[in-house]
């Protein structure tokens, strides 16, 4: 059980509305539920606006969100993700195995894919990016997609406390980490 309680159905009018627009239909996440059960938070979540598609292709922004959350050890919210977009962001099992497991530069990767695992790995362990990790990004992605790189990946981070500190239960149907025995 989650340490703060989600809300339960019927939901307000709109929260029920906020959840419809992010969910599309599908029930809201437990995470989103234990959110909108506090204004003020829940508020400032969705402000963030990272909850969009943004400037990334789908299989970028799944790479970043994928990476980051093995990197903060958050199943949940990886679960979500590789369940819910690996297939449309046209991830293998390889390389989905390869966002926990595998280093930067594993073989699963294109170049590009490359410098963006690097640059995950960079603001997660130091929250800062070399003259050569931001010169990689810089030489595959415009500015905007730099920053939004830079913003899922602290956003995420954020994601990855919240589900953690508050134990929120993997969701049903949402993917378990590999274990290295498993990996390829």
């Amino acid at each position: 059980m989650p340490r703060i309680s989600a809300l339960q159905p019927p939901y307000p009018a709109d929260i029920q509305a906020q959840f419809d627009q992010i969910m599309r239909g599908a029930s809201p996440l437990m995470l989103f539920r234990v959110m909108a059960g506090h204004p003020r938070a829940w508020s400032k979540f969705r402000g963030g606006s990272l909850l969009d598609r943004g400037p990334l292709s789908l299989r970028d922004r799944e790479i970043v969100i994928d990476r980051t959350c093995a990197l903060n050890a958050c199943e949940y919210e990886w679960g979500v993700h590789v369940a819910t977009f690996a297939d449309a962001a046209g991830l293998t099992a390889q390389q989905i195995d390869a966002t926990v497991l595998g280093p930067a530069d594993a073989p699963c990767w294109s170049e590009q894919e490359q410098a963006l695992i690097a640059a995950v790995d960079a603001l997660h362990g130091r929250a800062d990016l070399s003259e050569r990790e931001f010169a990689g990004l810089r030489a595959c992605y415009a500015e905007d997609q730099v920053l939004e790189i830079i913003l899922l990946c602290g956003f995420y981070r954020t994601v990855s406390c919240l589900a953690k500190a508050l134990r929120l239960p993997l969701e049903p149907g949402a993917t378990r980490f590999p274990r290295p025995a498993e990996a390829i």
